[in-house]
C-alpha cells in the first residue's frame, strides 16, 4: 500500500540540497554520479531527486553525500517517534498490561520422557 505524504515518516531532502549546492537540474547530477562510479539512467536520477526513495543503495547515498559535501542526515529526514502511527503520543496513558520492570521470567519445567 503506498503512502500518502501525510503518513510518511520519512523526508527526502535531495533536491533542497542540490539547490543549496548549486545544482537545480536532475541531469546536474548524471556526470558527478559517473565520476563516482554510479551509473542510473536519466529516468532513475529523476525519480531519485523528485520522489522519496523506497530504497536507496549505499553506494548511491554515500556517492550523493561525497558530491554534495553533506551528510545522509541532510538529506533524509525523520520524523519524531511520536508522529509516527505505531507509537504512543505523549501524554496518551500506557496500555493497561504490566510495566516491563513488573515482569519476571518463568521458570521451565522440564519433563522427561518415560520409556
Amino acid at each position: 500500500m503506498p503512502t500518502t505524504a501525510d503518513d510518511n515518516p520519512i523526508t527526502w531532502q535531495l533536491r533542497q540540497v542540490m539547490a543549496a549546492a548549486g545544482m537545480f537540474q536532475t541531469t546536474d547530477l548524471i556526470e558527478p554520479l559517473r565520476e563516482q562510479g554510479v551509473q542510473l539512467s536519466r529516468e532513475q536520477i529523476y525519480r531519485l531527486v523528485s520522489k522519496t526513495p523506497e530504497r536507496l543503495n549505499v553506494e548511491v547515498l554515500a556517492a550523493l553525500c561525497r558530491i554534495l559535501d553533506c551528510t545522509p542526515n541532510d538529506l533524509i529526514e525523520v520524523a519524531p517517534a511520536a508522529s509516527c502511527g505505531n507509537r504512543r503520543a505523549a501524554g496518551e496513558p500506557r496500555s493497561a498490561g504490566p510495566a516491563i520492570g513488573a515482569l519476571r521470567p518463568i521458570p521451565a519445567k522440564l519433563h522427561r520422557l518415560t520409556d
